[in-house]
């Protein structure tokens, strides 16, 4: 079957005007970072995506009774299985601006049958963490999403809510609109107090590991 000439033509426009789009709002987004809106959570919660966050899950350094914060937590999508691999002693709490997204969050761990999970709704660097009362924190794609001027607060904030020999992972996605480098991560925990241990692959995702001692 023959294409018409039009469509040879009006096909690869119509392409590049999509490109064109979804360049203008990468830019956007990155300039102004917003949070993942809640009206559009369900996209968060699919086969695919639990499968990777199980897989980052059991590539991290965890233990029962270990405490684990978990910042920028949505809908649970890290929160539930690291609650199921610090249980039945250990616990988390997810750390959300957007209290539907922790309302949804709940709902999916009761119907995991996950019960040691605790939400806050506040933004990170908003001052709603005490100091030296978590062994890991976790921030998965949402660094990029904290506005510019607020990041090394709340990097600051989760370092001194971790124990001394505490650790932040800083979890990262090529693809994300809000996907911050290696060096720049590396950079803005410098600034916050942190030293870099270093940085590793799980799937799709890219870890840098910063902690609070030497």
């Amino acid at each position: 079957v023959r294409t018409p000439a039009a469509l040879k033509v009006v096909v690869p426009i119509g392409a590049a005007a999509s490109v064109a789009a979804l360049c203008r709002s990468i830019v956007r987004q990155r300039r102004n970072p917003q949070p993942f809106p809640a009206a559009r959570a369900r996209a968060l919660d699919n086969p695919l995506a639990r499968r990777q966050a199980a897989a980052v899950v059991r590539g991290l350094d965890l233990a029962p009774r270990m405490r684990v914060l978990d910042v920028g937590a949505g809908v649970g999508r890290l929160s539930i299985p690291l609650a199921a691999a610090v249980a039945p002693e250990g616990d988390v709490v997810a750390l959300d601006v957007q209290q539907e997204m922790l309302d949804m969050l709940q709902k999916r761990a009761g119907a995991a049958d996950v019960h040691n999970i605790r939400t806050i709704c506040a933004a990170a660097g908003a001052g709603s963490l005490g100091p030296g009362r978590f062994d890991r924190a976790v921030l998965a794609a949402v660094l990029g999403e904290i506005p510019h001027d607020r990041r090394v607060a709340a990097l600051r904030e989760i370092r001194e809510a971790l124990e001394p020999d505490g650790i932040l992972w800083v979890i990262e996605t090529v693809g994300d609109p809000h996907y911050q480098s290696h060096t720049a991560v590396a950079r803005l925990g410098k600034e916050a107090g942190f030293n870099v241990r270093g940085t590793r692959r799980l799937g799709m995702t890219r870890l840098t590991e910063l902690v609070v001692g030497a």
